[in-house]
């Protein structure tokens, strides 16, 4: 059914900041989560120069800065400007593009960014708005996602088999616009995604089955994937190195690298747990969570962990997670 929305979508952007309770946040859209050593230098050291020296990873594989001063947006969107990573100030927000970060794609993802950007009416998509691109990513619940050649709509199976994923992905997308309305996202359309199919072929019988297959910690071929603690990564670090971001709060780095300060087992205590950020950066938290989450460290846990400051729950993890969330006098769990 379609969301009958009362205010417009407050997504952050990197020049668009959200103000939190510690400064500016603004958020950088990386399609694909790639990142190559210039560029990811100079986020390094917009955060450092700029906001509170660290970098927030995000579970659609983008990156925040938080802490900035009063306009210091500016300066940093002429910095992403000149670097090439804020190529379309109106398109801005709906670039979300996550890939399977394990996989060869990277090429695909920077087509469908062009392609996007080409089209001056989907400027106008909210920024919700998800792309997902590869078989491990595909259960994350876009509102378009390719798993080789099959179109994933509202995130499932669709049934069509695209020749030309680029111009399938960019023609689903103008169909979203035309018929959202007021919803953020495809699955919030009545008969939405019924209405993209038929406009864009026939569907075949046999369905793939969407899956969220995150990326573990440790070797990977040539590359080594590195947890980063609570998705805070200190932007001291890996300076001249090109990541590869995970919607994990995680990175992909060249083996052989310096991974102080992260961690690149599934042994980590770190690994699987998550959580929002609490105080002081959130003023409707009730609790410093991170703080919180540091002195639990190390207790035993099975599967993956989220804390949350308020029964907002911001940022649970994809595929369910114990919970516990603040309540003013300690935390309520939840399974």
């Amino acid at each position: 059914m379609s969301s009958d929305r009362e205010r417009p979508d407050a997504c952050p952007g990197a020049v668009d900041v959200h103000v939190a309770a510690d400064g500016g946040l603004a958020r950088v859209r990386v399609p694909g989560g790639t990142l190559d050593a210039g560029r990811f230098d100079v986020v390094r050291r917009a955060a450092l120069e700029l906001g509170d020296g660290f970098l927030e990873l995000t579970s659609r594989a983008n990156v925040q800065i938080r802490g900035l001063a009063p306009g210091a947006e500016h300066e940093l969107g002429a910095r992403l400007r000149e670097a090439g990573l804020l190529p379309s100030a109106p398109h801005e927000r709906m670039r979300n593009l996550v890939a399977a970060p394990l996989e060869d794609n990277q090429d695909l993802v920077d087509a469908l960014d062009a392609a996007l950007l080409a089209e001056p009416s989907l400027a106008d998509l909210p920024g919700r708005f998800l792309i997902t691109v590869g078989h491990a990513v595909s259960g994350l619940s876009g509102d378009i996602g390719l798993v080789g050649d099959a179109l994933f709509l509202a995130g499932r199976d669709s049934g069509l088999r695209v020749t030309d994923p680029v111009a399938a992905v960019v023609r689903a997308a103008r169909l979203f616009g035309e018929l959202r309305g007021a919803a953020w996202r495809l699955s919030e359309v009545d008969g939405g995604v019924r209405k993209i199919t038929a406009a864009l072929g026939v569907p075949v019988a046999d369905r793939l089955d969407a899956a969220v297959i995150p990326a573990t910690p440790g070797p990977a071929g040539d590359r080594v994937v590195a947890g980063v603690p609570l998705g805070r990564l200190d932007a001291r670090l890996l300076a001249g190195t090109p990541v590869r971001l995970t919607p994990w709060r995680s990175l992909v780095l060249p083996a052989g690298g310096d991974t102080r300060g992260l961690f690149t087992s599934p042994d980590s205590p770190w690994h699987g747990v998550s959580a929002c950020t609490g105080r002081p950066g959130c003023a409707k938290s009730l609790a410093d969570v991170r703080a919180d989450v540091a002195r639990w460290i190390g207790t035993p846990h099975a599967g993956r962990v989220h804390w949350s400051g308020c029964s907002r729950r911001c940022g649970r993890p994809a595929g369910g997670a114990v919970e516990f969330v603040a309540t003013g006098d300690g935390y309520e769990e939840i399974s």
